[in-house]
């Protein structure tokens, strides 16, 4: 990385990297110079499958749930955050833990804007609509589908009680933080004919917009500039 530092007269000048340097940035970054530009907007990834409460198998992409809280937290509290952006390539994974996530992001008092890239899958779609405002890719995909339980399951009422009341949580989160109706959202969970091996409805760009999921189709210039227009209305935070 480029060090970046003033000289004698108060002029900025560049060092350049040493060899050591260079190929740690080939090994972690894949590219010689990573650009230095300090941003007052947080990038948040949720990347893979989102590892909650059971350790998923080390050739599995996650995002642990505790990596992420923290980060939440610093950007609640730092003053030289304005704004965070979340960037969404996930098939999902632990429900509570995904939905604990999603809770926090939207009771940040600071401008939040997600756009799901790739995929925003299962509980990527309450993690998606947390935010103040939504995007998503033109070729990106949404799957709603209903939520399952993976072990040992015990075939008795309770265990359907137990899975219906949490399906109604994330349920109920989708539909305070996003345009769609709970009918609409729940026919879209129920829908057979679209999954092969499942039920659900896959949403593919302008669909996941168009049904009220997400709010516009974007990319990354979109995300941004629609942050700091949010930073621009009070002074860089939302009251909520």
């Amino acid at each position: 990385m480029t060090d970046i530092t003033p000289d004698d007269n108060g002029e900025i000048t560049r060092e350049e990297p040493t060899q050591e340097q260079k190929l740690d940035n080939i090994k972690e970054m894949g590219q010689l110079e990573i650009p230095s530009f300090k941003s007052d907007i947080h990038c948040l990834t949720i990347a893979g499958q989102v590892e909650g409460h059971v350790v998923l198998p080390p050739q599995n992409k996650t995002t642990k749930y505790e990596h992420i809280i923290p980060q939440l937290l610093a950007v609640e509290e730092n003053p030289q955050i304005k704004g965070l952006l979340v960037v969404l390539n996930t098939i999902g994974g632990d429900v509570e833990a995904g939905l604990a996530l999603a809770e926090m992001i939207s009771s940040l008092s600071k401008p939040t804007v997600s756009i799901v890239l790739g995929g925003g899958h299962s509980i990527g779609s309450s993690i998606a609509v947390s935010t103040d405002y939504s995007f998503i890719a033109p070729s990106a995909t949404m799957t709603i589908h209903p939520i399952r339980l993976t072990g040992l399951v015990i075939g008795v009422p309770q265990t359907y009680e137990y899975l219906d009341k949490m399906q109604d949580r994330v349920v109920r989160f989708v539909v305070e933080h996003s345009r769609i109706t709970e009918q609409k959202f729940r026919e879209l969970m129920f829908r057979t004919g679209d999954l092969a091996r499942d039920i659900g409805t896959v949403l593919v760009g302008k669909d996941a917009v168009d049904f009220g999921l997400i709010d516009a189709v974007g990319g990354l210039k979109d995300a941004v500039q629609k942050i700091h227009e949010l930073k621009d209305m009070d002074g860089g935070g939302l009251v909520q």
